[in-house]
């Protein structure tokens, strides 16, 4: 019996791990008042076509729905992997929105994905203001992907689950890092 258990669960956990989108890009907000989002490499898990002025959506990107950033400078070349970059990706939540939605990245009016070819090439950082910076860090750390999706209402009106994100290191990591350097200084005088 336990060997029959064994396998059993062997098997749907295969099938749980093959049916998991890949992580597609990284969120890094180890610098203060600046948000670097960069392609892990990992492939989308569906085709999608979208206009570049509505590009994709991080959902569940805020706990806050009230936030509505706007990017002070851009700078970097992150595009999807079909697609040139323009190197003026811009950032939008629509302050009922908890997603943060990425647009007009590209030089080309439609952008897409392709299932099982990699999603997203390049990175791009934006300097926000401090309390657009704070809410990112109150934000979660994980979430899905979804191409064609500006606000949080297109994901039921049929934008495209391509695969997920998450923010490395973590926001909690990054104040555990910030006290081990306190404690590191302590230790030394």
């Amino acid at each position: 019996m336990n060997k029959i258990t064994t396998i059993a669960g062997l098997v749907i956990a295969a099938g749980t791990m093959s049916a998991s989108a890949d992580n597609l890009l990284v969120i890094d907000l180890s610098v203060a008042n600046t948000l670097t989002i960069t392609s892990t490499g990992g492939n989308s898990s569906a085709s999608a076509t979208s206009s570049n002025f509505t590009g994709y959506l991080l959902a569940e990107f805020f706990n806050d729905a009230s936030v509505t950033p706007a990017d002070l400078s851009v700078s970097g070349n992150l595009t999807t992997n079909s697609n040139a970059s323009d190197a003026s990706a811009d950032i939008f939540s629509g302050g009922s929105d908890f997603g943060l939605n990425v647009w007009s990245f590209s030089t080309d009016t439609n952008v897409s994905v392709t299932a099982g070819v990699q999603a997203f090439v390049g990175s791009t950082t934006w300097t926000v203001d401090a309390a657009d910076y704070a809410a990112m860090l109150a934000g979660n750390t994980s979430g899905d992907i979804y191409f064609g999706a500006d606000t949080d209402d297109d994901i039921a009106a049929g934008a495209t689950l391509i695969g997920t994100w998450n923010v490395v290191p973590a926001p909690s990591g990054l104040a555990l890092i910030g006290l081990g350097g306190i404690v590191a200084g302590r230790r030394r005088r």
